[in-house]
């Protein structure tokens, strides 16, 4: 009765090499046994389970798992599988595709490695230390059991070799963001950001995921040497969008230009024929820039320095001189001041002449029109 029983019995005929479908009937701390459909359990050793370490096979399987295996090994007695495999030919097929699409995709942290970090992506995938963040990482203790979005950066399946990069899909992350942030910019909008870095030409300013220029001869109103002079890297500022430029990524920011003009004020306190006065700020073939208040600039023509011909400013003036100067024409328009150093001081000899004249009828007791008079006679005879 037994044997009709066991004859009745349907057995799977396999061969090393197949692939199979099984369940976990049984985990021990080294192995799982599973049931494949042969007459005997087949043993999955604990190396054969993950391409990553694993300290206990329950840290992996439990019983009732589905999964499929390869023979690796079959006789009468026994039966030897590998789940390893099985994910290392899919693995292989699935890493091969997204290395060619480019597809950013997540893997959970194994191990830390010297170097870098282990995952399991059917195969044993390495993060190296460069490419875990876009920034220096000192201690990876904490990335055990992170998941990470990467994209593969390398394969070399002869050698077993699947580099994987963190660093690469957070970049990939910030283009696209930052190409999302560029259509959104309009020129003429006022927006808050923080400097981020200074360069000699001017001042980087973060506007939410884009760095923004802001050029030196737009960060303030009068004309400044260095950035330093007038800000600082982590400094909130508020800027103006002057130019968008989506193709290469540019952003023109002003923050002058979110400020009042000088020019403004200029208008409404200078006019033409008052006196100012003035900080010689620079010297030219053709004259010489007074700074008249803060952010405006006059210009005294080289024939406005002196009452004498002259071949050159630096005859008369040095930068960083105090001078005063009479106004000959305001044009705020056009952001421009003609000063002259000459005419206040022919209006100063003017007033001299005019005070010894009338000092000099004073003390004689003769009036300006009888001196005049007389004058006039003697000219006439």
């Amino acid at each position: 009765m037994v044997e009709e029983i066991q004859n009745n019995v349907e057995v799977q005929q396999y061969e090393t090499g197949d692939r199979v479908k099984g369940t976990v009937t049984k985990v021990k701390e080294k192995y799982a046994l599973i049931d494949i459909g042969y007459k005997i359990d087949a043993i999955l050793p604990i190396g054969e389970i993950s391409n990553v370490h694993i300290d206990k096979v329950e840290d992996a399987l439990k019983e009732g798992d589905e999964l499929e295996v390869v023979i690796t090994k079959l006789t009468e007695d026994e039966v030897v599988v590998s789940k390893r495999r099985v994910d290392n030919d899919k693995a292989w097929a699935e890493l091969e595709e997204k290395f060619r699409s480019g597809e950013v995709f997540e893997v959970t942290v194994a191990e830390i490695v010297k170097g870098g970090l282990v995952v399991d992506v059917g195969l044993r995938g390495f993060i190296p230390a460069s490419q875990v963040e876009r920034h220096f990482v000192e201690d990876f203790s904490e990335y055990v059991g992170k998941t990470l979005p990467v994209k593969v950066v390398e394969l070399d399946r002869e050698k077993n070799k699947v580099i994987l990069s963190h660093r690469a899909a957070l970049e990939e992350e910030e283009a696209k963001a930052k190409e999302a942030r560029l259509r959104e910019l309009e020129v003429g909008e006022e927006l808050e950001g923080t400097v981020s870095r200074l360069t000699s030409f001017g001042a980087f300013v973060d506007i939410g995921g884009i760095d923004g220029l802001v050029h030196i001869s737009e960060l303030a109103w009068h004309r400044v040497e260095s950035p330093e002079e007038v800000i600082k890297e982590g400094d909130k500022v508020k800027v103006k969008v002057l130019k968008v430029d989506p193709e290469q990524q540019k952003v023109s920011l002003s923050i002058k230009a979110t400020q009042p003009s000088p020019w403004q004020k200029a208008a409404e306190e200078i006019k033409a024929g008052d006196t100012v006065k003035g900080v010689v700020k620079r010297l030219v073939p053709f004259g010489a820039f007074v700074e008249v208040m803060p952010g405006v600039e006059g210009l005294v023509h080289i024939s406005q320095i002196a009452n004498r011909r002259i071949g050159s400013p630096s005859e008369v003036l040095k930068e960083g001189q105090q001078i005063e100067a009479k106004v000959l024409d305001v044009d705020p328009q056009e952001e421009r001041i003609s000063l002259s150093i000459r005419a206040l001081q022919e209006d100063k000899q003017s007033e001299e002449v005019q005070a010894y004249t009338e000092k000099q009828v004073q003390s004689s007791g003769v009036t300006l029109g009888e001196l005049i008079g007389d004058q006039l006679k003697k000219l006439k005879q």
